[in-house]
């Protein structure tokens, strides 16, 4: 006879170990802002295009600053907040990026330029960027290896509960106050979750944590920010050749060269490039910021077809965004089941090919379309997009050691803001240099010193067409027309970078693991012979 081996020793503490659901439930309302304020601006953008009192008068290429200057800020310093994370502990860090996050949206909420707001958005994002990549470290050590997919599951799922949440709130808000109400909704989901933290979350830190890398910090950020606002102008202008377009992309990309090529020789750099070697994690982290290109930009288009096309208000916008949330709540913390039964690369190929699908779908769409088929097409967005978040996020934590669990969340989270902020100012961009192209036809009737604003979005078409009277009435329809064209061109673009994501992960990632294979076959056979 032999001696059955012992148990291993639980690495989480008992204490810890009995309240780790509750200290997810806690992590996820900390994620839970985050995430809110992105869906919340979503339906807020026509509101704050609308010149004063009722919005700020933003412009289109202000708005997506307002966007792209939480995200951009939000990337660039994830890494080093992970890794001050690892080194303060992440209890710290998470309650300081929490305390500032909750400044920066009472002072959003109050601004009063597009400028003031863009300004404060990066206040909020260096908040965020503490906050983030904290609540999925801080879930890798409160829960052995055996939970943790399914805690990043549930994890994930509070992504798709803030994307419902955050449109019908902000659209709730917007029906009754002003449009500031959307950041400072923001202030007491903050006091809340600080108070739950102190009293149930534990500490916890790297033994070895890495050295701030500053010059890598600061390399990438002024690298994205040329680049994104060379897209943004490019946009803007409806030509991408002009010199002063040209000059910035061109620079941006020469400083992120230089980035990579200053973290390959640094000792202690932001990100490691070595990681990259490793195909699979590679090309997880790639998939993750493909669709979140896709995603991004089709929900800065979408808002506008919802209200400025079909007349709908931010309250039944939000409502109409529903689907795509309840379905990432349904299918998130399932899908790691579904990978069990047919593996990373058959499941994220597929979520990413129903991704493309949806895109498509969107091109089809214009002023009579149903209502209907954009809740379907939202639903189906929703569900695919559930079956690629879940399934790489596993496969990019579990490939680093669970002591750097901030550095690898950092990672996940940096190229997800970094595809979602290039997604916003390149379909941006498309959206708005095909906007122009086939508005300026039709701008006959403007006055000489008009037409260059009205031109900009289709919010400026019809706060101009407002101001003419009866004569602008033919500018309604125009503006319509001309938006749904660019429209199906973004869409289009999209589903061609959704595409590349699912080419990708069909070469690159995973199948079924043998043995999981083997135990399919063997239940299967069993099955046949009983």
């Amino acid at each position: 006879m032999t001696t059955p081996a012992a148990p291993a020793t639980p690495r989480i503490p008992e204490a810890v170990h009995r309240r780790r659901w509750a200290i997810l439930g806690v992590l996820m309302l900390s994620l839970l802002i985050v995430v809110l304020d992105n869906s919340i601006l979503n339906v807020a953008v026509k509101t704050i295009s609308t010149p004063a009192p009722v919005g700020l008068g933003a412009t289109q290429s202000e708005l997506e600053w307002a966007i792209n200057s939480y995200t951009l800020v939000f990337a660039g310093l994830l890494f080093s907040a992970g890794l001050l994370g690892d080194r303060l502990g992440r209890k710290k860090v998470l309650l300081g990026g929490l305390a500032v996050f909750g400044i920066g949206s009472a002072l959003a909420a109050e601004s009063g330029s597009p400028a003031q707001l863009i300004a404060f958005r990066a206040l909020m994002a260096l908040g965020a960027a503490f906050v983030m990549p904290a609540t999925l470290a801080v879930l890798m050590n409160v829960f052995e290896r055996e939970e943790q997919p399914k805690a990043i599951g549930i994890w994930a799922g509070g992504v798709g509960l803030a994307i419902a949440i955050g449109p019908i709130t902000g659209g709730l808000l917007l029906d009754h106050f002003w449009w500031g109400s959307v950041f400072l909704v923001n202030v007491p989901i903050v006091i809340t979750a600080i108070v739950l933290m102190v009293w149930l979350v534990p500490d916890s830190r790297d033994p070895a944590p890495g050295r701030i890398d500053p010059i890598g910090v600061v390399l990438s950020v002024v690298g994205l920010v040329l680049l994104v606002y060379g897209i943004i102008k490019g946009g803007e202008l409806a030509d991408f050749t002009d010199p002063t377009v040209l000059a910035t992309i061109v620079g941006g990309l020469v400083v992120l060269a230089a980035f990579v090529v200053f973290e390959k020789r640094s000792d202690h750099p932001s990100i490691d490039v070595g990681h990259f070697r490793n195909k699979v994690f590679a090309a997880a982290i790639g998939v993750i910021a493909l669709v979140f290109f896709a995603l991004m930009g089709v929900t800065f288009f979408a808002v506008f077809y919802t209200q400025s096309v079909r007349g709908y208000s931010p309250l039944q916008t939000g409502l109409l965004m529903l689907p795509l949330a309840v379905a990432q709540l349904v299918f998130a913390p399932r899908a790691r089941l579904v990978v069990d039964r047919f593996g990373n690369k058959a499941t994220t190929t597929g979520g990413m090919l129903v991704i493309a699908a949806t895109l498509v779908a969107f091109a089809t769409l214009d002023e009579k379309t149903p209502i209907w088929v954009l809740e379907v097409v939202f639903f189906f967005m929703g569900a695919g997009m559930a079956h690629i978040m879940t399934p790489t996020s596993v496969v990019i934590m579990q490939a680093l050691p669970r002591e750097k669990a901030g550095s690898a969340s950092a990672l996940s989270n940096t190229f997800r803001q970094v595809g979602g902020a290039l997604g916003i100012a390149v379909l941006g961009s498309v959206l708005s240099a095909a906007y122009r192209t086939g508005i300026e036809d039709k701008l006959g009737a403007v006055p000489a010193g008009l037409r260059d604003t009205a031109g900009e979005s289709i919010e400026a078409t019809l706060a101009v067409a407002a101001k003419l009277g009866p004569r602008g009435d033919s500018l309604v329809g125009a503006a319509d027309d001309a938006f749904l064209h660019a429209m199906h061109v973004t869409a289009l673009c999209g589903a061609g970078v959704a595409l590349v994501g699912a080419v990708v992960v069909a070469l690159f990632l995973p199948g079924r693991p043998k043995e999981t294979e083997e135990t399919a076959q063997d239940g299967e056979l069993a099955h046949t012979e009983s």
